[in-house]
C-alpha cells in the first residue's frame, strides 16, 4: 500500500513538473516571437530577447537556454552591440559543443569567424572559420559551407599562405558552381575567382592567374555595381603583365581604364588617380619613359591623392616618385619623396613600403645616415620573416588543434554509440509496455475523435450554406441599392431640378417691372434659386456615381509617417499618387516597401539630425518610385560603410525585385530612392 502511494505521489509529481515546465516553454516560444516580431522597435525587440535568455537559464534546461541564446545573439547583432554579440557566441559555440549540436555550433563559429574578420583579428576568425567546417557533412554543398572557405582562403592568402588559400577558394568555388546562381552568390565566386588570381600572380603562375580574372569577370554582369568587379579585374590582369615583362600590355589596360573615368569615379573617386600611378610606374619600370610625361603624371595622382585625403595612394606615389628621380639622379628629390613614403609606411603599418624606401634612401648616402637606412632596412626584413614563420606555426598549430578536436569527438561519439547500446534493451523493454498502454488510449480517444469530426463536418456543411445564403442575399441587397440610387437621381434632375429651373426663368420675366428694389429683391431669389440648382445638381452627381473603396495601404503608410514623424521631431510631407490600385500589389511588396520607408525614417532619426522629411509615391513607364529625402548632416556615401540598416533595406527591395539608391553629401541630406515593377499594366 505505502508503494502504491509514493508511486502516487511520484507521478503527480512529474505532471506538475512537467507542467511547469511546458509553461516556461510557452512563455520563452512567446518571448522569441516578439523579439522577432517587426511592430516593435529595436529597444522592445532587445527586451523580449532578453528576457527569454533569464527564463531558459531559470530552466537549467541547455538545449533551450541556447535556442533563447541563439536568438538573443541576433538582437545584439541588429542593436549594433558587438562586444556582447562576440561573448554571447562564445558562450552558445562552448554551450553547442557540450550538446554535440552541429548546426548550432556551425552557426556560433560561422557567427564569431565573421565577427572577427570585420575587426582584423585574423587569427581568431580563421579558427572559427576552421571549426565550424568540422561540422559539415564531407559531402554536403550549402553556400555557409562555401563562404566559411571563401573567408578561409583570403585570410590565409592575406597571411601569404598560398598553398592553403589556393586550396580552400578552390574548394569553394567546387560548392558555389553546384548551387543556383543568384547576385550573392555571383559575386563569391567573383572573388574567389580573383582571389586565386591574386594567389597564382605571387606563386609565379602568370598565366594562370591571367584566366582565372577573365573567369572572375564572367560573373559582373549579374552581380549589382558588377562594372567595378570588373574595372578591379582588369587592373589587377595589369599588374599581372607587368610582372610578367610585357609592358606594353599592361599599359593597354591601365589606359582603357582611365578612358572609363566617368563609369567609376562615382563610386571609387581615388582608383583614377591609383591607374595613373600605375601608368606612370609601369613606364618607368620599363625604362622607355619620357620623363616630363611621368613626372605629370605622378604629381596628378600625388595631387588627387592629398585632395582626397588617401594616405595609403599618396604614400604609392610618393615611393614611386623618388624611384623616378632616382633615375634621373636628382637626389634631393629622392630624399624628399623617400622621406614621405617612409614616415606614411610607419604610420600605416606597410613594411613593403618602409622596406623600399630605407633602401632608396640608402643609396643617397654613402656616410653614417646612408648605413642607418641599410641597418634598418635589414633589420626590418629579419624581423618580418620572423613573424613570417611565426604566423605559418600559428596557423598550422590551429589547424592542428582542429583536426584534434576532430578526433577526441570521433571518441566522444563511439563512446556514447557504446552506452546507446547498452541501453538500447532496457529503454526497448519500457516503450513496449507503454505502447500497449497508449495504443489502447489512442483507440478509445480516436472514436470519441471520429465522433466530433463527424458533427463537424456537419456544422461546416450547415456554415457553408450559410454562408452562400448570406452571400446571394447581399448581392441582391447591393442591385436594389444601386437601383434605387440610379432611381433617385433620375428624380432629382428630372423633377426637382427641372421645376426649379422653371421657377428661375418666370423670375427673370418679372424682371421687366420696373422699380430698383423689386429687381435687386428679385436678383436676390434668383441667385438662390441657382445655388439651389447647383446643390441639388451636386447631390444628383454623387448618388449616380458608385463609390469604390480604394485600397487602405496609403492610409497605412500615413499613419506610419505622421506617427514616426511625431515621435522623432520631424516636419513632413507626405504625396502619392491615386493611379496604383495597391489591391493589386501583392502583402509581401507592400509589407517590404513599408519596411523600408520605417527602417529609413529611424536612420534619419538615429544619424541625420535632420528637421523635415519629404516622402513621395509616384508611378512612371510602369515602375512605383519612392523618394525619401531629408535635409539632415549626409554622409560621403563613397567611403561610408553600409551598416545593418542599409543592408537590410537593400535585401528588401532587391526581393521584390527593385533597386535601391542612396545618394548623400556631408551637409546636403541624403535621397534615399526605390524603384520596383507596377504589375497593375
Amino acid at each position: 500500500m505505502k508503494q502504491i502511494i509514493l508511486i502516487g505521489f511520484l507521478y503527480f509529481g512529474s505532471i506538475l513538473y512537467l507542467g511547469a515546465q511546458n509553461k516556461a516553454l510557452n512563455q520563452i516560444n512567446a518571448l522569441i516571437e516578439q523579439s522577432q516580431d517587426l511592430n516593435f522597435d529595436s529597444n522592445q525587440r532587445l527586451e523580449f530577447a532578453l528576457r527569454s535568455s533569464e527564463l531558459a537559464t531559470e530552466t537549467q534546461i541547455d538545449s533551450l537556454i541556447l535556442k533563447a541564446n541563439r536568438n538573443l545573439s541576433v538582437s545584439y547583432f541588429h542593436s549594433e552591440l558587438y562586444d556582447k554579440y562576440i561573448s554571447l557566441n562564445r558562450g552558445n559555440f562552448e554551450l553547442a559543443k557540450k550538446l554535440n549540436d552541429s548546426s548550432s555550433i556551425i552557426v556560433a563559429a560561422s557567427n564569431l569567424g565573421s565577427s572577427y574578420r570585420y575587426f582584423e583579428e585574423n587569427d581568431s576568425s580563421y579558427y572559427f572559420y576552421s571549426q565550424s567546417l568540422k561540422y559539415f557533412s564531407p559531402n554536403e554543398i550549402s553556400e555557409k559551407k562555401a563562404t566559411a572557405l571563401l573567408y578561409i582562403a583570403d585570410i590565409l592568402q592575406i597571411e601569404k599562405i598560398y598553398a592553403g588559400a589556393e586550396e580552400s577558394a578552390i574548394k569553394s568555388i567546387q560548392i558555389l558552381s553546384r548551387l543556383p546562381k543568384n547576385k550573392i552568390r555571383s559575386d563569391k565566386l567573383w572573388n574567389a575567382y580573383n582571389l586565386l588570381g591574386i594567389i597564382s600572380k605571387e606563386l609565379g603562375h602568370y598565366q594562370a592567374a591571367i584566366d582565372y580574372y577573365d573567369k572572375s569577370n564572367a560573373y559582373t554582369d549579374i552581380i549589382d555595381d558588377g562594372y567595378l568587379n570588373e574595372i578591379y579585374s582588369i587592373n589587377n590582369k595589369a599588374g599581372v603583365y607587368r610582372r610578367m615583362g610585357d609592358y606594353a600590355k599592361a599599359i593597354e589596360l591601365y589606359k582603357s581604364l582611365l578612358e572609363a573615368r566617368n563609369q567609376y569615379e562615382g563610386e571609387d573617386p581615388s582608383f583614377y588617380a591609383t591607374i595613373l600611378n600605375n601608368v606612370a610606374d609601369t613606364e618607368l619600370e620599363s625604362g622607355n619613359y619620357n620623363f616630363q610625361t611621368v613626372q605629370g603624371q605622378f604629381s596628378d595622382a600625388y595631387r588627387m591623392a592629398n585632395d582626397l585625403d588617401d594616405d595609403v595612394l599618396k604614400m604609392n606615389v610618393a615611393l614611386h616618385t623618388a624611384k623616378l628621380y632616382k633615375e634621373e639622379q636628382v637626389l634631393d628629390s629622392v630624399v624628399k619623396y623617400a622621406n614621405e613614403a617612409l614616415t606614411i609606411s610607419y604610420e600605416v603599418s606597410s613594411n613593403e613600403i618602409k622596406q623600399e624606401a630605407l633602401l632608396l634612401l640608402a643609396d643617397t648616402d654613402d656616410g653614417d645616415k646612408g648605413k642607418y637606412y641599410l641597418k634598418e632596412h635589414i633589420r626590418i626584413s629579419d624581423s618580418l620573416l620572423e613573424v613570417d614563420h611565426a604566423v605559418r606555426n600559428k596557423y598550422a598549430r590551429i589547424e592542428f588543434e582542429t583536426d584534434e578536436l576532430e578526433a577526441q569527438n570521433e571518441r566522444i561519439e563511439a563512446e556514447n554509440a557504446q552506452i546507446s547500446k547498452e541501453n538500447l534493451y532496457l529503454v526497448m523493454l519500457t516503450l513496449g509496455v507503454i505502447f500497449f498502454a497508449i495504443l489502447l488510449y489512442i483507440v478509445i480517444l480516436q472514436r470519441v475523435k471520429n465522433r466530433k469530426l463527424e458533427m463537424m463536418q456537419m456544422q461546416q456543411k450547415a456554415n457553408e450554406d450559410i454562408y452562400n445564403l448570406m452571400l446571394v442575399q447581399q448581392d441582391k441587397v447591393d442591385e436594389a441599392r444601386a437601383k434605387e440610387k440610379v432611381r433617385v437621381s433620375k428624380e432629382l434632375h428630372d423633377g426637382v431640378l427641372g421645376r426649379l429651373f422653371g421657377i428661375r426663368l418666370s423670375l427673370d420675366s418679372i424682371n421687366l417691372k420696373e422699380g430698383q428694389d423689386a429687381v435687386l429683391t428679385r436678383a436676390k431669389y434668383i441667385q438662390q434659386l441657382q445655388n439651389v440648382e447647383q446643390d441639388i445638381r451636386k447631390i444628383s452627381h454623387e448618388l449616380n456615381t458608385d463609390f469604390v473603396s480604394g485600397s487602405g495601404f496609403m492610409d497605412i503608410v500615413q499613419e506610419l509617417v505622421e506617427n514616426q514623424a511625431v515621435a522623432y521631431d520631424l516636419a513632413y510631407s507626405f504625396k502619392f499618387t491615386d493611379d496604383i490600385d495597391w489591391d493589386e500589389i501583392s502583402n509581401k511588396t507592400k509589407i517590404n516597401i513599408y519596411r523600408v520607408i520605417q527602417e529609413s525614417m529611424q536612420n534619419i532619426y538615429k544619424h541625420a539630425n535632420a528637421n523635415q522629411i519629404e516622402i513621395s509615391i509616384s508611378l512612371e513607364k510602369g515602375l512605383i518610385c519612392l523618394n525619401i529625402t531629408d535635409d539632415g548632416d549626409g554622409f560621403d556615401s563613397a567611403k561610408t560603410k553600409k551598416g545593418i540598416g542599409l543592408k537590410n533595406m537593400k535585401s528588401r527591395v532587391e526581393d521584390i525585385n527593385g533597386t535601391i539608391t542612396f545618394t548623400s553629401e556631408k551637409g546636403n541630406g541624403t535621397l534615399v530612392n526605390v524603384k520596383f515593377p507596377y504589375i497593375n499594366l
